[in-house]
């Protein structure tokens, strides 16, 4: 076995992004203050062709040096807006007849192993602050919730990273059904 080169990977060129289909996936990142966990998603929505990122309230925004260190180079393939307020991009959304899911432990939330994609449908991921999640408020606004199962003793895991597993999961049900 040998690692692969980088010019052996055959990435495409930021053109070819920009004109590639994309996931039917948006995210919406609501106050969130690391610029490491911002630029972290930036690239995770690059390796899956996310459709858009909505960066909300005191989320920075590109161009920023911090973000780049992560990103390095998906703020300049993915679509992302600011927006000040959360609810009003829900709203929009929901509007658009986006499927709006908050990211969070909440009652009657759905474990992401369960979730079930629909064909068809388009789904707008919302993520909150690292220490108070996703606002009550937004998560009232959203169409459902879905929780990431956690066993060990922390009730949390880092933003990037639950963006990480749940794009990840929701990408896969999508593109491999079984």
């Amino acid at each position: 076995m040998r690692k692969l080169e980088n010019s052996e990977l055959e990435r495409k060129s930021i053109e070819a992004f920009k004109k590639s289909e994309k996931t039917p996936l948006i995210l919406v990142l609501d106050d969130i203050r690391s610029l490491h966990n911002i630029g972290s998603v930036f690239r995770t929505a690059d390796a899956f062709l996310i459709e858009k990122i909505y960066l909300c309230g005191i989320t920075a925004t590109p161009p920023n040096k911090e973000i780049h260190k992560t990103a390095l180079g998906a703020t300049e393939t993915v679509a992302w807006e600011h927006q000040e307020n959360v609810l009003e991009v829900i709203e929009k959304l929901k509007k658009e007849n986006v499927m709006t899911l908050a990211i969070e432990q909440v009652e009657s939330a759905i474990f992401l192993q369960n979730f079930e994609v629909k064909k068809g449908e388009k789904y707008a991921l919302v993520f909150g602050n690292e220490v108070y999640g996703v606002s009550q408020e937004a998560v009232a606004l959203c169409d459902g919730s879905i929780e990431i199962p956690q066993l060990g003793t922390k009730h949390s895991l880092n933003i990037s990273v639950s963006a990480g597993i749940v794009v990840w999961d929701l990408f896969q049900k999508m593109n491999w059904p079984k």
